[in-house]
C-alpha cells in the first residue's frame, strides 16, 4: 500500500468548513464523515482530516489548539496542474469567504497563491513549471 499522508485541522464549525472547501473544489469521503470530523481529499494519497476544535484537542492535550489570529501552526501546501488552477482555487477560496494572501508569487518555475481559510488556516496552491 503506498504511504498516504494525513493533515489533521482544527474547526470551528465543521458543516461550514465543508461548505467552504466543497465550494474551492474538494471533495470529502462520506465513510469517513461524522459529526465531529470529515476526510476532504487532497490528491492521491494526501488528505486533510477536519476536526471540530473539542475532538482535536483531546488529541493534543495537554497543549492549546493554536490561535491561527495570532500564530501558524502549519501551511498547507497543494499542487496544481496549471497557474490557471491556482488562480481558480483561490479565486474562489476567496468567494467563499476567505482572506486572500495578496499577489501571486511568480518565479518562473513555480506560481503560488494562498489564502487563510474560514478557521485561519493557510493555504498555498502551486504550480510548478515542467511537472
Amino acid at each position: 500500500m503506498p504511504t498516504q499522508t494525513f493533515i489533521n485541522l482544527p474547526v470551528k464549525d465543521l458543516a461550514k468548513a465543508t461548505e467552504f472547501f466543497t465550494r474551492v473544489g474538494f471533495e470529502f469521503d462520506p465513510m469517513l464523515t461524522d459529526g465531529n470530523t470529515t476526510r476532504m481529499i487532497l490528491g492521491d494519497g494526501a488528505s486533510a482530516i477536519l476536526a471540530t476544535e473539542p475532538l482535536f484537542a483531546g488529541f493534543i492535550a495537554p497543549r492549546a489548539v493554536a490561535d491561527t489570529e495570532t500564530t501558524r501552526e502549519v501551511i498547507v501546501g497543494v499542487s496544481a496542474e496549471s497557474r490557471e488552477e491556482v488562480d481558480d482555487r483561490v479565486d474562489k477560496a476567496v468567494a467563499a469567504g476567505a482572506q486572500s494572501l495578496g499577489d501571486a508569487q511568480d518565479d518562473g518555475f513555480m506560481y503560488m497563491r494562498g489564502f487563510l481559510d474560514l478557521d485561519g488556516h493557510q493555504w498555498s496552491f502551486v504550480h510548478l513549471s515542467g511537472s
